[in-house]
């Protein structure tokens, strides 16, 4: 069939589509996409079962949003929630963003990014990582010009694992012009164990500029129905919720958010499982000669450059399934605690 006569914006036309992580094998492990290897609670299963999907959910999940309020000490209407972190980042995006507009972020980091500030109007200006995979905060807060309308930072950074030091984080944000929204996404930062780490919710209130952005994806299990929220100043919130697609966070979604809440303690146990798990893993590759840079997150990253194509195919004869970054590395999500084994023979393969 012919081209599509229908014009489309070049930049758009010209952006590649997302690409999802290799499926797990038949009875291998499936660590390519940072999910939690813990099944869900009987409480969410049936909390979801009541759901009536015949019903358009409440919009904007007052009951959740109040929780989650209460737990960080704000309003209701300090709190929005999305269909996960990243349709969040792509609201604020699309609220702050116009033609010739820019977005400073690290590189690498969420490979989300690059596409959700070409799709909101914007151009990308990446800031290289350092050396040891963390952001160059000094390096981002000198690449906001006039044109700068929104900064990313990603703690702990994914793919490769280093947070951000709260420290340094305040020194950059003292940087950075008032009238550029900052996102702080923490989408992982239930299983960070670094002390000096940058915590937002230390932090709320202390700039007119910052959101904080949350997930239940990950240490909270959820990640098939899709459920994040933004914490920040109402009015820039308010921007968010204005670009919203309408009813995109499900009631089902919402319920689970709910009951998870109340689980919390059970949740964050699995949490300290994955972290046990995690520094299991770090010390075995670190045994066997590979640079594994500081892992906070649920995922360790094995910079492995010009190699990684072929490492990634060693892995999956292994029956271990992890995430390549073409030219870059691979990221190895936690897994079951069986898993380390696998990981570790395959890596010794390399």
């Amino acid at each position: 069939m012919a081209d599509s006569p229908v014009r489309m914006r070049p930049e758009i036309a010209a952006l590649p589509a997302y690409k999802q992580g290799r499926q797990a094998v038949a009875d291998g492990y499936k660590l390519s996409s940072n999910e939690n290897p813990f099944g869900p609670l009987v409480e969410i299963v049936e909390a979801v079962a009541r759901a009536e999907v015949n019903r358009y959910p409440d919009a904007t999940g007052p009951a959740l949003r109040a929780k989650l309020g209460g737990r960080f000490g704000v309003t209701a209407q300090q709190v929005h929630l999305g269909a996960g972190s990243v349709a969040l980042l792509s609201q604020f995006l699309l609220a702050v963003c116009e033609p010739g507009s820019e977005v400073v972020y690290a590189w690498r980091s969420f490979e989300a990014y690059p596409g959700l500030v070409t799709v909101a109007g914007g151009t990308s200006v990446q800031v290289p990582l350092t050396a040891e995979a963390r952001h160059d905060l000094d390096a981002m807060a000198a690449a906001v010009t006039d044109r700068t309308r929104a900064v990313i930072v990603c703690s702990p950074n994914n793919p490769t694992g280093p947070s951000v030091g709260a420290a340094e984080f305040e020194r950059f944000m003292s940087r950075v012009p008032s009238d550029v929204l900052v996102l702080l996404d923490e989408a992982y930062v239930e299983f960070v164990r670094d002390a000096d780490a940058v915590d937002g919710s230390r932090l709320i209130g202390r700039w007119p500029n910052l959101v904080m952005l949350r997930t239940f994806s990950k240490a909270w299990g959820l990640a098939g129905l899709r459920l994040g929220y933004a914490i920040g100043p109402e009015h820039i919130l308010d921007a968010a919720r204005a670009v919203a697609v309408p009813l995109s966070v499900t009631g089902q979604a919402q319920l689970a958010g709910l009951v998870a809440l109340d689980h919390e303690d059970l949740l964050l146990a699995r949490v300290a499982d994955i972290v046990e798990t995690r520094t299991r893993l770090v010390d075995g590759l670190r045994d066997l000669g590979f640079a594994v840079p500081d892992a906070q997150g649920n995922f360790v990253w094995l910079p492995l450059g010009e190699r990684t194509a072929a490492a990634d195919d060693v892995f999956h004869d292994h029956g271990v399934v992890v995430r390549a970054f073409p030219g870059d590395g691979l990221r190895i999500s936690i897994g079951e605690r069986e898993s380390v084994e696998h990981v570790l023979k395959a890596a010794a393969a390399l």
